[in-house]
């Protein structure tokens, strides 16, 4: 029986570590995002966590643009053996990529098979009526997803699917209403994201004798929760709904390992705050943070037991919160973990 940790993290713009020739930039730079870190605090805080967290997989959002820099990072950050996998993502510097832990003796010597995100039809731009009133619009993903196919030193597959969908963030100072109107763009292109990888990956995926029994993971930064806010009630979607799928096919429909972990009664009224993935600083009102749970991990339903267990996101370590020394310089998101038993 194969049994890994898996664990995935929105590493939070991980490329700011890199010269962009393969190299880390110098120990003492301060970070371009984060002017309040240097880029050796940045790396010994993700290695902690990591370290500490002990990971089989590791998937990246937010990870380097290129596979020989976080490679890099696995190799010198790290300890093990390490193999590193980033799926490249034209004109982005925010990539998603994958590292498997090949000292630990549970994977397979072929233990990686990528699938270039890049020449697959379902992840190509787009045309498509979102919101059934006549206007068809373009759309693309601005992050390629992350598509694999992992084996266990006992021959057991099953496949990942990594993504990070459009960010809700407006940055910009702007007038009320035109802010309205980016924040209700965003969600569309989110919820456009998820319709076509609902309609035209997963259904087919789940449905086509080659792969519907394959088990699925499909993780990383959605940057929506359940439910709809105001923007998403214009549109009558939510994007996390939308990949999870549809009550008149259940069959083709996805668990979710985080809502899972949850208490019945937490479940019941739909409680999450255990579950939040990130805490934010509101934009407009001082003092005012916001715990908000968007990065999810989900799993198919086509195995004869349930074989994601045991996730949680993780706040909390041996020596104190996320948010303070010496892990505070990581990341502005949670990792989340679960246990894959196949």
């Amino acid at each position: 029986m194969a049994n890994l940790k898996l664990m995935v993290w929105n590493m939070e713009w991980m490329n700011d570590l890199f010269a962009g020739n393969g190299l880390f930039r110098p120990d003492n730079e301060k970070t371009q995002h984060n002017s309040a870190a240097t880029i050796k605090q940045r790396r010994d805080a993700l290695s902690t966590v990591i370290k500490e967290l002990n990971p089989d997989i590791l998937v990246v959002v937010e990870g380097p643009n290129i596979t020989a820099e976080w490679q890099l990072f696995l190799d010198t950050d790290l300890p093990g053996t390490w193999q590193g996998h980033i799926q490249a993502s034209p004109g982005m510097t925010q990539c998603i990529g994958v590292a498997l832990r090949k000292d630990s003796g549970k994977f397979a010597t072929d233990a990686i098979e990528t699938f270039d995100s890049l020449q697959i039809e379902a992840f190509k731009e787009w045309s498509m009526d979102l919101e059934d009133d006549g206007i068809t619009e373009v759309y693309k993903f601005e992050r390629s997803p992350l598509y694999i196919q992992v084996k266990t030193s006992d021959s057991k597959i099953f496949r990942l699917l990594g993504l990070h969908l459009k960010s809700k963030l407006v940055s910009s100072a702007m007038e009320w209403s035109r802010w309205w109107e980016s924040a209700d763009a965003n969600r569309r292109k989110i919820f456009a994201q998820a319709s076509r990888i609902r309609q035209e990956f997963l259904d087919a995926y789940l449905s086509d004798p080659a792969t519907a029994n394959i088990p699925l993971v499909v993780c990383g930064d959605i940057n929506d929760g359940p439910g709809m806010d105001t923007s998403e009630r214009k549109i009558m979607g939510s994007g996390i709904e939308r990949l999870m799928g549809s009550v008149w096919f259940p069959q083709l429909t996805l668990g979710n390992a985080l809502f899972d972990s949850l208490k019945p009664a937490d479940q019941r009224k739909l409680r999450f705050d255990k579950i939040a993935t990130t805490s934010f600083a509101d934009p407009i009102f001082n003092g005012t943070y916001h715990n908000e749970w968007i990065d999810h991990l989900l799993y198919s339903r086509n195995t004869a037991a349930k074989w994601i267990l045991n996730a949680a996101a993780v706040k909390d370590l041996s020596q104190g919160p996320i948010h303070k020394a010496p892990y505070k310089h990581s990341s502005d998101h949670y990792p989340i973990i679960a246990d894959i038993v196949l």
